[in-house]
């Protein structure tokens, strides 16, 4: 029995969704057949008592299927009413064996119950109908003289007919139920499986009807948002502790219903538990029905506060200096583009620099130098007008772009200059700091690069009339501004080709007092154009030091000098270069020296020269005397250049380790007709000789000249008088004439030289 009841469908396993569906569906079914059994009584024109008996058997059944409360009893009902209707059908048809086939259709209706009461009622009904009516009624219900003879026989018969249609819907309905059991099964390892992934996910996770409601959350979540473990059944979006920054924008809910694409969306709420404020991002999908309507909205969140502060600080490092937290020049010049393009007023640039910021920052040190210019920026924010953009745009530079009519620029950079009278105050201490400031006005279609340009080039005036006052930009300025550019242009594009040929060395001599010999020669470099045309120093070594390519084209004039040193090994004596004021401040100035002459280790280092200005050693920002000292290491001379052009011209001799003093030609000039000047050349000559240190003169031009310093005792000259400064050519044919001659007096050597200059 156990066996059997295991194969026998359980029953009773429809919801209360699919039941109340099916059971409305055979309610109607009864209805519709009452109505149908009664037209056809009426029709017959017969029977009316057993089509008062049957209708009043089936629309009891009908009312109790409508109004009962219980489930099963309600389908009970429809089961016996459907009973009552079929009986009354045969009875209608006098028995006809047809009309019975009404029991075997309604077979299948019942088991849509799929519950055995309404199932077994009917079967049992139906048996006690065809045994007990058979009985009573026979002729009413087997229409054949057999049935009628032996009613419960027929009646068995008719049981286990229904009993055999019956078995079929009982096995697939037996069936229905296994599958349905293993879809259970796989359903609930299913939602385990989505219970552990939703649950104990560490993402927070959650699940909200349409309209919001809370359906369902996992502990990432309540813990992310700080809910209790249980929430009210009515709980919603409105009552999470999070207030979007932006109210307006769209609900998820909207966004889904529109588009049926997942969305992700990053917004900024307010945490009304906390009080602080957070960008969370939200990944939402949709479920929807068939109608396309929208079930069921499924979120998964992440708090991206950190990411968002971590890409606000990129964005502001971009757009602002680190050490002044001011707008950085990509910045400004971006904001300026908008200004001059967006805005109607005319825009006034302001361009600050620093004066003589570089000794306070290489006599003070980087440190102070860097709290100077933070300091600056603290003042100039104080100055500046609100809603103006204030930058930074590298080193000691500033720059301040605002609206306003004519003038405005003006009065803001007399209000920055009046704001810097006062010290600023750096540590524990007070800097006095001066600015030279160029302004300009544009408006209309121009670049921001043009104004700044402008400003820029208004600044350089200002510095160059001695700083700390107010330039206003002019067509005027623009003309050194842009010999300038070019001039740079010009050594960028010559040390980016062959500087051999681009940049190639001229020589002028210098000539032995006592052997009229060619002692050695001084290295002076020119440029070579595109065009062919050779340019002096004048057109484009103040760019070069300016901008910093002293250093190369510096770099390139010791080597090449070398290089001829080394051709001319045997008839010249040695080699001088100039060195600038920038040269000597890179701390890479010696290292490089020495690693030029490694590369040539055959060559006397004391051939070498290094000719340094009397007036670059009073304008350097470096110790002198240990970057000199540490160039006499090396092995070359040391040559003080234009001597007698400073101030304290007696106290470098004594101060610094130099070898050679070459008096400037201020001093060599009329010296036959000036005693003065041949007393002052005479004291120098001997202490130079008493110091261990060779003279040379300069700027020889006349004959007089020369003999005036041979009788004095000056050791050698140079000058016109002997040779302008000449192509490595023909310097070495000068050369080769001076070796073959031995010696000669003065005017034989003039007559050599013009000679050769003529040849």
């Amino acid at each position: 029995m156990a066996r059997l009841r295991d194969r026998l469908p359980t029953g009773g396993r429809l919801n209360d969704e699919d039941w109340a569906g099916r059971h409305r569906l055979l309610t109607v079914l009864l209805a519709l057949c009452m109505v149908f059994l009664t037209v056809f009584g009426v029709l017959k024109g017969e029977y009316a008592t057993e089509l008062l008996i049957t209708d009043g058997l089936v629309l009891p059944a009908v009312v109790a299927a409508a109004v009962l409360r219980h489930r099963r009893a309600r389908s009970l009902a429809v089961a016996l009413g459907f009973v009552a209707a079929c009986g009354g059908f045969v009875a209608l048809c006098h028995g006809l064996t047809e009309a019975h086939f009404a029991f075997f259709i309604l077979i299948p209706a019942l088991a849509l119950y799929r519950d055995w009461a309404p199932f077994g009622g009917f079967l049992v009904g139906t048996t006690l109908h065809h045994a007990g009516f058979g009985l009573v009624e026979a002729d009413h219900t087997f229409g054949h003289d057999s049935a009628q003879q032996h009613p419960l026989v027929w009646a068995l018969l008719h049981g286990a007919a229904v009993l055999a249609a019956a078995s079929f819907q009982l096995v697939a309905w037996r069936f229905n139920e296994i599958e349905e059991q293993r879809a259970e099964e796989h359903l609930s390892e299913s939602q385990a499986q989505l219970s552990v992934a939703f649950d104990e996910t560490p993402v927070p996770m959650a699940m909200f009807s349409p309209d919001g409601r809370l359906l369902r959350s996992n502990g990432a979540y309540r813990g992310w948002l700080r809910l209790p473990a249980e929430l009210p059944a009515d709980f919603s979006v409105g009552d999470l502790p999070l207030r979007p920054m932006m109210p307006d924008e769209p609900r998820m809910g909207e966004i889904l219903s529109r588009s049926r694409e997942p969305v992700t969306v990053t917004r900024q709420y307010l945490r009304t538990d906390t009080g602080a404020l957070m960008w969370a991002q939200t990944h939402a999908t949709g479920l929807y029905d068939r109608d396309g309507s929208l079930r069921l909205i499924f979120v998964h969140c992440m708090d991206v506060t950190a990411v968002r502060d971590h890409e606000a600080e990129l964005r502001h490092q971009v757009r602002h200096d680190s050490l002044t937290g001011l707008l950085s020049r990509k910045a400004f010049e971006h904001d300026l583009t908008e200004m001059l393009t967006i805005g109607s007023e005319p825009v006034s640039v302001i361009y600050l620099d620093v004066d003589r910021f570089k000794s306070i920052n290489d006599g003070a040190g980087h440190t102070t130098g860097d709290d100077v210019l933070r300091a600056l920026a603290s003042r100039l924010s104080q100055v500046v007008p609100s809603g103006a953009l204030l930058a930074r745009l590298g080193g000691d530079e500033f720059i301040v772009a605002l609206t306003g009519p004519a003038g405005t620029g003006v009065r803001v950079g007399d209000s920055i200059l009046a704001a810097l009278a006062e010290p600023l105050a750096v540590g524990v201490y007070e800097l006095p700091v001066a600015c030279s400031v160029g302004v300009t006005t544009a408006s209309g279609a121009i670049s921001a690069d043009e104004v700044v340009l402008a400003a820029d080039t208004a600044m350089y005036a200002a510095k160059r009339a001695g700083g700390n006052r107010v330039q206003v930009f002019t067509d005027e300025l623009r003309v050194p501004v842009q010999q300038r550019i070019a001039a740079e242009a010009r050594v960028r594009r010559a040390l980016a080709g062959d500087p051999r040929i681009t940049l190639p060395l001229w020589f002028q001599p210098v000539v032995s007092t006592v052997t009229g010999r060619i002692a050695g020669a001084e290295a002076l470099v020119r440029m070579r154009t595109p065009e062919g045309e050779i340019l002096s120093p004048f057109h484009f070594i103040g760019a070069a030091e300016e901008t910093g390519l002293i250093v190369p084209l510096g770099e390139h004039v010791l080597r090449s000098a070398i290089d001829h040193l080394l051709h001319w090994s045997g008839r010249l004596g040695y080699v001088s270069v100039n060195v600038s004021p920038r040269q000597l401040a890179e701390p890479d100035f010696v290292p490089m020296v020495a690693s030029v002459l490694a590369g040539v280790p055959t060559l006397d280092p004391s051939r070498i020269v290094l000719e340094i200005t009397e007036t670059a050693l009073l304008s350097s920002t470096v110790d002198v005397s240990e970057r000199l000292a540490s160039l006499k290491q090396l092995g070359v001379r040391i040559a003080l250049d234009d001597f007698g052009t400073g101030y304290s011209s007696l106290t470098w001799l004594k101060s610094l380790p130099a070898d050679i003093v070459k008096l400037d030609r201020s001093f060599v000039a009329g010296l036959a007709e000036d005693q003065r000047k041949a007393s002052i050349i005479q004291a120098v000559l001997w202490l130079a000789h008493s110091l261990g240190m060779s003279t040379i003169a300069e700027g020889v031009e006349e004959s007089a000249d020369w003999d005036a310093l041979k009788a004095a005792g000056c050791p050698a000259v140079q000058g016109y008088l002997l040779s302008r400064p000449l192509p490595a050519a023909e310097f070495d044919v000068m050369l080769r004439k001076s070796f073959e001659k031995a010696t000669f007096e003065g005017v034989h050597l003039r007559e050599t030289m013009g000679t050769v200059m003529a040849g």
